[in-house]
């Protein structure tokens, strides 16, 4: 039997040993509370975790079963039809446990000279998102009647992708991006676990590039694991783990590379001429006039920019009438356009600030945006405070929390 991957070697499985999500999760969470709750009256309530990957929406549901002792059926919407989730709900119904190959039905405890009542089994869809309509809609009676509890698990936001009617019968739960520190512990708890020795710029780096998604993070040491370097992890094999990928120009077709990077340079230095000659050096050799044009069309936002804003406007003239025209008469198209971009005033700003701000996506990824700035379409989101506090005209600064006070774009 193949061994399980590390992340579900690691899966916690009290709610005590959770990591991160501390308002649903933590000792005065939601969720302890429900559970608390469950534990006397056996009601549990239908529940839709919505949260991004990695963030624990599968290990607690699967938590909860734990703690309720109930039976557990896992699926996931995006290869199971709802007629096998309806199979193994009639089954137990139907069918003794024993026949399921299941551990004995959880019942309840009643007073002397009454039944015991069976427990309602838990329900898991990961990726609920994936069922159409008609699919969700088939679960409704099962929920209304108290069947089963139904645990839902969505990257996307339900009130979009969740029906109106089922959103109404189930509570939903919002998880987090888990936080740096989480990741930590989480990694160390691994590391312990497996009696590892890595340096800590790896670890940081592991932490930094998951994005927040510890199950990546897992993974990715995992891998590490195996290409370890004289049994240390070190930040070359958790890079060659994560496979950021380094691309590179074939070296097939050299001088065409250094004519056009000549050709780019030359109207940056604002060297009318010398950009004309490489211009009639690539239209001799027969190249593409597309492709030149659009490499005129990048250079009018990225040199040019604010400085002369109507750059764009005559490069993507220049590119629809090569698209029209064609050779040889475009050439001269080429020329006017190389003229113009190279005798214009020169402003990066723009340029340099989107790749500023770049930078700190790479590093931080999916930032929380603020929630005065989220658009309230839904009940379910005004009530999270999405758009609360929205000023249209206001010097607040609009960025993540984390990056607050950064100043990208320099006029």
């Amino acid at each position: 039997m193949a061994q399980a991957p590390l992340a579900d070697q690691l899966r916690p499985q009290r709610l005590s040993q959770f990591v991160g999500q501390e308002e649903i999760a933590g000792s005065e969470g939601i969720l302890k509370k429900i559970l608390g709750g469950a534990k006397e009256t056996d009601f549990f309530p239908s529940i839709i975790f919505w949260g991004p990957p990695g963030s624990g929406k599968t290990t607690l549901a699967r938590i909860i079963s734990n703690e309720l002792k109930r039976d557990f059926f896992e699926f996931s919407a995006v290869n199971t039809s709802i007629k096998d989730v309806e199979t193994v709900i009639k089954e137990t119904e139907e069918k003794p446990t024993t026949q399921l190959k299941l551990s004995p039905r959880p019942k309840v405890k009643l007073k002397r000279g009454r039944k015991p009542k069976i427990l309602s089994p838990i329900i898991f869809i990961d990726e609920i998102h994936r069922f159409n309509k008609a699919q969700q809609d088939k679960l409704l009676p099962y929920i209304e009647k108290g069947d089963i509890v139904l645990i839902g698990a969505t990257t996307e936001n339900p009130s979009f992708e969740v029906i109106g009617p089922l959103l109404s019968r189930c509570r939903v739960l919002v998880l987090h991006q888990i936080g740096e520190d989480e990741l930590r512990k989480i990694i160390d708890r691994a590391i312990k676990k497996l009696n590892l020795n890595i340096d800590e710029k790896a670890k940081d780096f592991l932490i930094e590039s998951s994005n927040g998604d510890a199950r990546v993070a897992l993974n990715v040491l995992e891998i590490a694991m195996n290409i370890k370097y004289r049994g240390k992890i070190t930040l070359e094999t958790t890079e060659q783990a994560l496979q950021r990928r380094q691309f590179t120009f074939d070296k097939q077709g050299e001088e065409f590379y250094n004519v056009i990077s000549a050709y780019i340079k030359s109207m940056r230095a604002s060297n009318v001429d010398a950009a004309l000659y490489y211009l009639a050096r690539m239209v001799e050799a027969g190249q593409d006039p597309l492709y030149i044009a659009r490499r005129m069309v990048v250079f009018a936002s990225e040199d040019i920019g604010m400085a002369q804003p109507t750059a764009l406007v005559v490069a993507n003239g220049v590119f629809k009438a090569c698209e029209s025209i064609g050779y040889p008469e475009c050439q001269i198209n080429l020329a006017h356009g190389t003229a113009y971009l190279a005798s214009a005033k020169k402003d990066r700003s723009s340029y340099d600030a989107y790749f500023k701000a770049l930078e700190d996506v790479k590093q931080y990824g999916n930032l929380p945006v603020p929630k005065s700035l989220r658009n309230p379409v839904t009940k379910l989101m005004e009530d999270l405070d999405y758009g609360k506090d929205y000023e249209a005209y206001t010097d607040k600064d609009l960025l993540p929390e984390k990056l607050m006070d950064k100043k990208y774009y320099k006029k």
